[in-house]
Order: structure tokens, then C-alpha cells, then sequence
């Protein structure tokens, strides 16, 4: 199984204040992006530019994902946003998020970029990946092959707020529940964005929750998305962290069970556990495909740094 890098909590940051830019470092969530989209007004972009260099560049980042979220190509600043942010700390920048992404082309049209300013600026090419933001019903239409635009594609994020604007929801509470629709309105959108990405072999990332003091409605909208198998969700408050961190991994029970069945099969279908096909764990039957649904679970404890307090017994020994 390939390398899980954790992103439950990815935390929002204005790149037009250093103030919150340097608070950031220290806070607990999985992923930091600074924004130079919508957090930043039109005639704060030059200024956030730099301030985004600098920040990255003075380190102090622990073993956070750094993600900048770039502006969208149908405005006039991505290509500077590109240039002037990977040719100053590229070697410290992990992802470009790319929001409002509407088709493959403009997914590759910034691989196209990515590559060029790595080459200028002797960066290693391909190292950086993107995130492909899906924020319009044109997104969610051409998802599959968004998905699938190029091999930097790291995650595929859903966008809230632009997304209701796009098919014109009635609501203004983002990312939340509405009283008048008796269930889930956006379960059909996660639920694309979801299979495109299992589909890739790539992560699935919730949008932001407004309403950022109300820390138990975040968390009700959080477990759906959780439950649906999302990897983590957009925080934009301090407080929304260790809620997402805790939703978005497994339970301590969830993950010792997964251990035990990856125990328990790889014993079975060894020649001293009798090349079986399936075994007995407890009172349960496991076979190859309890063993890729443990996979899930484990990786995913193991990335939230998870220990193990339960150890496998070999029957009979």
C-alpha cells in the first residue's frame, strides 16, 4: 500500500497576514494552505505573493503538508501567483491547489507551468503536486477526468461555497445542513468527487464549515463526509482542528481490530497457519477482503500515529 500522508485537518491561512501566517506553524493540523485566492483581496495579491515566500522559506513547519492555493486561471494573476511562489520556495512547497478547476485542460495547463518554473529554477520536476479543487457544476460534470489530468494530482478537494453558487442553491449556510431538505443536499456531489478519486488512487478532501465557533455542527457535518470514507476536511478556525484530526481517523478500536485482521490473515495464508483462504478471528470470518478493508483503516491510524494496544495469538500457540 502506497505511502498514506495524512490531511484530516487542512488548515486555511490568509497569505495577506503574516501575523496568522506565523501562528500557523504551531497549530496541530495535518496541512497548512496560504491563500492567495479568496482570503486575499485583488490589490493585496502582490504583497501576499511575498509574504507566502517568506513564510515558507523561514521554516518552522514540523511535518505539516505546505500547500498554496493559487488564484484561477480564468483571472489575471495564476501565472505570477505559479512563478513568482514555486521559483522563491519551491523547494519548500509541497502542493499548488488549483481552485475552480472546470476541466483536465486546466490541470494540465499548470503541470505545464509546475514544470517549466522547476526547470528555471533547478527544482526537481514533478516533486510538487497539485490539488484539484472542484468548486462549479462544470467541475463536478468533468471530475473523472480532472481526476485523472496528470500524475501531480495529489488530492481533489470540494468547494462549498462557489459550488452553491454555481447551481444555485438556497442557502447561504456553507457547508452545512438545511432545515428544509429532509437529508443530505450535498451527498451527491461528495459522493463524485469521492469515486474520482478512489477511482485515481488519491485523497478526497471535505470543504470548509463557516460557522467557525460552532465547533458540534462542524462536527455533525464532518462524520457524513467522514463516514463516506473522505480523508479530512478544511478547518478555518484553531478550534475546528482536533475535531477534524479525531473524525477523520479511526477510533482506537477501529484501528486495533484492522491490525489484528492484517495479523490474523497473513498468518492464515502462511504454511504454518495452513494456507487457508480465509480464517476465523473471534467469532468473525476474514478473507483477502476483510484484509483490503483493514489496509484502509490501518494505513489511516498509522498516518494519525495511532499505537497499538493489542497483539495477534496464533491459535493453538
Amino acid at each position: 500500500m502506497a505511502e498514506f500522508r495524512s490531511r484530516r485537518s487542512n488548515l486555511a491561512v490568509p497569505g495577506s497576514n503574516p501575523r496568522f501566517l506565523e501562528k500557523a506553524k504551531g497549530l496541530t493540523s495535518d496541512q497548512v494552505f496560504l491563500d492567495l485566492e479568496d482570503a486575499c483581496a485583488p490589490l493585496a495579491k502582490p504583497a501576499a505573493r511575498k509574504n507566502v515566500v517568506a513564510a515558507l522559506n523561514e521554516g518552522g513547519w514540523g511535518d505539516k503538508i505546505r500547500a498554496v492555493r493559487v488564484n484561477d486561471w480564468t483571472t489575471e494573476w495564476t501565472f505570477t501567483d505559479v512563478v513568482e511562489v514555486v521559483g522563491g520556495a519551491g523547494a519548500e512547497l509541497d502542493c499548488i491547489m488549483l481552485p475552480k478547476v472546470a476541466d483536465a485542460a486546466q490541470v494540465q495547463a499548470l503541470d505545464l507551468l509546475l514544470t517549466q518554473v522547476e526547470k528555471a529554477n533547478g527544482l526537481e520536476v514533478g516533486r510538487i503536486g497539485i490539488e484539484a479543487q472542484i468548486e462549479t457544476a462544470q467541475g463536478l460534470i468533468n471530475v473523472n477526468s480532472i481526476a485523472f489530468a496528470s500524475p501531480r494530482i495529489e488530492t481533489l478537494v470540494y468547494g462549498p461555497a462557489d459550488f452553491m453558487a454555481s447551481i444555485n442553491m438556497k442557502s447561504l449556510v456553507v457547508g452545512g445542513l438545511h432545515p428544509d431538505y429532509p437529508g443530505d443536499p450535498y451527498h451527491y456531489i461528495l459522493m463524485q468527487i469521492l469515486m474520482a478519486a478512489r477511482a485515481r488512487g488519491v485523497q478526497a478532501i471535505d470543504g470548509p464549515y463557516l460557522q467557525v465557533r460552532d465547533v458540534p455542527a462542524f462536527e455533525e457535518v464532518a462524520k457524513r463526509s467522514a463516514m463516506l470514507g473522505f480523508d479530512g476536511k478544511w478547518v478555518l478556525h484553531p478550534g475546528q482542528i482536533d475535531a477534524a484530526n479525531a473524525i477523520y481517523a479511526p477510533s482506537q478500536g477501529d484501528y486495533d481490530h484492522a491490525e489484528l485482521i492484517l495479523d490474523a490473515y497473513d498468518w492464515a495464508t502462511s504454511e504454518a497457519g495452513g494456507k487457508k483462504g480465509s480464517a476465523m478471528l473471534g467469532d468473525e470470518m476474514i478473507d483477502e477482503a476483510s484484509r483490503k478493508m483493514a489496509l484502509v483503516i490501518a494505513g489511516k491510524g498509522r498516518a494519525a500515529g495511532l499505537s497499538r494496544t493489542s497483539s495477534f495469538t496464533p491459535p493453538d500457540s
